[in-house]
This record gives structure tokens, sequence and C-alpha cells, in this order.
């Protein structure tokens, strides 16, 4: 695709980013087959072919319009069209690139300016989102529908996490900003099956939020900061040698293992970002290569039905497919078929409260596949998807790698 990149953005490190990926699409269309927004909603601008046009016109010097930008947030940034491309197109580096022109150059209304401001406030903050959700379970009925539905109930305090310095094998842990609130057994669940396995899994408190949250609603800035305090925050770890920086939520997985192209730019932390991200790993991944000594520590057991929910994050970003079913299936599970398992649940993050109506009918769609084949569970990989199910769901819904504690119990 031809792009006559404007002046004002031709020398910069994001227009020559765009003019690069622009040139690799063709413009074939394959990638509306399999966009979520796209099959809901049938227009060719909320699909990604439209919304590469609406990028390009924007870096091409075109105004930018309230229509422009409402296609752009309809996005999923489920990055299902990158797993369809013939072509290699990065849509999801493209996307951020025109959403945050288009948020430079068209100011939001206060009714949506305020919301995302508030999301960008207390989301990646733990002090403050913990005593929100607290707060927010008390309130709950009086609660918007949207908002809600974003609180499950509370869950039971975490069994205790392994006795330290039993293992040679070390592994950072990322503990997020939203996870340890709402689920706080999913990484105490790592830590355990990690040290069955004879890996010491621990967690770097001056670590926060990954960045994915105030990046993905165009606050690049404080995102950049956010990935710079993680990158000090573990850097006497890196170079002490640990071995792995596993991330239990597949979203934040994706946001971390692209600290090395988010901060290409940055003279100071280039290097250690791409080291970084070449350390971060899914949980599966790491699982999956002891996968013989898990196999002799797991009992025969038939467990029943599930349903596995892969996250698009870890499908089509992280590109790991299989791997957790794989394990799940070791475990005794009998996992049951779900159609369109390439589309997304609906959570994406923020998605699920800026854009409620297109997320609750994606939910629900997700949900019909998941609960044809009758599963007594279903397992998914990031918090996001797990709160949003759980919400709309009648069968209860776990992080896989709970589940594959409990079966080493």
């Amino acid at each position: 695709m031809d792009c006559r990149i404007a002046d004002e953005y031709r020398d910069t490190h994001a227009g020559q980013v765009a003019g690069e990926i622009l040139r690799k699409c063709v413009h074939c269309g394959f990638c509306t087959a399999t966009c979520p927004t796209y099959q809901l909603l049938g227009d060719e601008l909320d699909g990604p072919r439209g919304r590469i046009y609406l990028i390009k016109q924007v870096l091409e010097g075109q105004p930018v319009t309230e229509k422009t930008r409402l296609h752009l947030d309809r996005c999923l940034t489920c990055r299902s069209c990158e797993s369809t491309c013939p072509s290699g197109v990065d849509y999801g580096h493209l996307l951020d690139i025109g959403r945050q022109l288009v948020e430079d150059k068209l100011k939001r209304p206060l009714s949506e300016a305020l919301p995302r401001a508030l999301l960008k406030a207390v989301l990646p903050e733990p002090a403050l989102f913990g005593p929100a959700v607290a707060l927010g379970r008390a309130l709950k009925p009086l609660l918007p529908s949207r908002l809600a539905d974003k609180l499950p109930p509370a869950s039971a305090e975490a069994k205790p996490w392994p006795a330290k310095g039993k293992h040679s094998r070390r592994m950072l842990a990322l503990a997020g900003c939203v996870q340890p609130a709402l689920a706080p057994n999913i990484n105490a669940a790592t830590a355990r099956v990690l040290d069955r396995l004879g890996i010491e899994l621990f967690e770097e408190k001056k670590a926060g939020c990954c960045g994915a949250v105030r990046h993905h609603l165009n606050d690049q800035a404080a995102a950049r900061a956010d990935m710079r305090r993680n990158i000090d925050a573990w850097w006497p770890h890196v170079e002490a040698g640990v071995e792995a920086i596993v991330v239990t939520a597949s979203g934040c997985g994706v946001q971390v293992r692209d600290y090395g192209h988010l901060l290409a730019d940055d003279a100071d932390y280039a290097e250690k970002a791409a080291r970084v991200s070449a350390l971060c790993r899914d949980p599966s991944e790491v699982v999956a290569a002891e996968g013989g000594r898990l196999r002799a520590l797991l009992a025969p057991a038939e467990r029943g039905k599930l349903a596995f929910q892969s996250p698009c994050t870890l499908q089509h970003g992280l590109k790991i497919r299989g791997v957790a079913e794989n394990l799940l299936v070791a475990a005794g599970y009998v996992l049951t078929p779900v159609a369109d398992g390439h589309l997304c649940c609906g959570s994406a993050g923020t998605y699920s409260v800026l854009q409620p109506e297109l997320s609750q009918r994606l939910r629900a769609n997700k949900l019909a596949a998941l609960s044809a084949g009758g599963p007594a569970l279903i397992a998914t990989a990031n918090i996001g998807c797990l709160t949003h199910l759980q919400a709309g769901a009648t069968t209860p819904v776990r992080h896989w790698i709970e589940l594959i504690d409990e079966a080493l119990e």
C-alpha cells in the first residue's frame, strides 16, 4: 500500500514505523473474515482493512474526524487479523500509532474523557484499585451495570506461596495491577506448580502495572513511564541471572514482550527493554518445558469436561496455541470443542467498560460456544477474560494454572 506520509510525521519514529507497516498491506481483505467487530457490524470501517485506510489518511495529513476516532475506538486490538494476514502486517502496532495521532489531534468530549481518565488513574494503581474493588462490591447493587459487571464475588484467600530458597532455578513474576485484588490465587498457584518442578517464583514489589492500561487508552507517555519503572525494578534480578519473567495474565504478557519495540527509540532503555522482552514467559511455556516432570507428578484421574477459552492475547498476541490445552488434558480433563475459538470474548482490557454493547454481544457469542459441549468448568489464561466471562456465565471460570495446581495436590 502506497502512503505519502505528511511532513509532520515523515521523520518521526512513529511515522517511519507506520510507513514500513503500511507498505506490507496489499488490501486483500482476508483480515475481515476473522475480525469480531466486522462480523457484528458489517461495516468496512469496523474491520482491519478499513481502519488501516483511516490511519493512512491521518498519516497523509487529512483532517481527523469523530468518525475516524469512532471506528478506531471500536477495535478490540484482538489481533486476530494478524494471525490471518498473509502479508504479515503488524496491525497492532499500526493501530497504536493511529490512535495516538488521533488522540493528539482531536479533543474528546468530557463524557468520553472523564471515564478514560478515571480508568488510567485507578486501574494501574493497586493501592487505589484494591480499595475501589472492596467498595464496589459493597455498593454493587447501586453501580451502573457496565461497572457492576466487572466485579466478581470476592474469591477465597490465596493459598500460601512455597518457602523460598529451596531451588537454584529462580524466576520473577509480575504481580500486576488488577489481578491481586480480583484473583489473588493465580500467582500463588503458579508459584506452587513451579515449586513442584524445582523452580522458585518470586515477585518484585517495586514493579507495578505493565503499562498496557495506559498504553491502550492512548496515554503512551505514562505507559512508557510504567515500563521504565518495571525495568528498573527488575534489572538487578536480570543482572543476577534470573531465568525468566513469568507473566500469568496473557494481556500483560503481550505488553511486557513488546517492551523492546515500544522503547526502541529510548537510548537509555532500548537495550534493557529488549532483554526484558526476551525473558518474558507465559506460564504455559515454562510448565510445558518441564512436561515430562509434570506428568510424573500428576496422578491419573478423570476430572470431567472443560472448555478452554484461549485469550486473544495468548493465541494472537503471544502466538501460543494448544499448550495450556495439552497440559489440562495431561491433568485428566476432557476438553470440549469450542466453535470460533479464534474470536474475542469482548473483554479486551477496558473495552468492556467503554464499549459495553459490543462487548456484551461478543461475550454472549463466546459463552454460547463455550457451553455447547456441556463442560463443568471453563478455563482461560487472562484475568480480564476470566472476570468478563464469569459475569455472564453459569459455569465456573478459572485460570488454567489453578487447575494444574489442584491436580498436583
